[in-house]
């Protein structure tokens, strides 16, 4: 990472997760999380530890498309001090899985980041679909604009 400001250098990794999605290059966002990452995925497993479990959900995720993943990011919020940052956002899924079925989607997402070695890494990640208390479903449409 270059010498900006630590929220400028997590805006930039939000920026390179965007790219390495459209890219669907794996190993690119897998090395962007460290060793001892604690992840809270939205797909099972419901808890993994370290990069061998997101490199399995990452294979997993990409290979049930046929079409996509599209991935952007929108509501963008950092904040970060020394080597210590976190990244919020909601993220839109788009694309067309090998079933058939389409998938456009809100996810709601926390990343904690750690600087390693010079570099921004996830530590701890977290995504989320706010559901309806009525019904327990989750409601996947929601859009930037709502409060949920």
């Amino acid at each position: 990472m270059s010498a900006t400001q630590p929220d400028e250098q997590l805006r930039q990794f939000i920026r390179d997760r965007v790219r390495a999605v459209a890219n669907r290059d794996a190993p690119a966002l897998v090395d962007a999380y460290s060793v001892d990452v604690v992840s809270f995925p939205l797909l099972p497993p419901a808890e993994t530890h370290g990069t061998e479990g997101i490199a399995h959900a990452l294979g997993t995720w990409f290979d049930s498309y046929v079409e996509g993943p599209a991935y952007e990011v929108d509501g963008l919020r950092v904040e970060a001090a020394d080597n210590l940052g976190y990244c919020s956002f909601r993220y839109h899924v788009t694309g067309v899985l090998k079933d058939g079925a389409t998938v456009d989607m809100w996810v709601r997402s926390t990343l904690v980041c750690r600087r390693e070695g010079g570099r921004w890494r996830v530590v701890h990640a977290h995504e989320s679909v706010p559901f309806d208390p009525r019904t327990g479903g989750a409601l996947i449409s929601l859009g930037p604009e709502s409060d949920a």
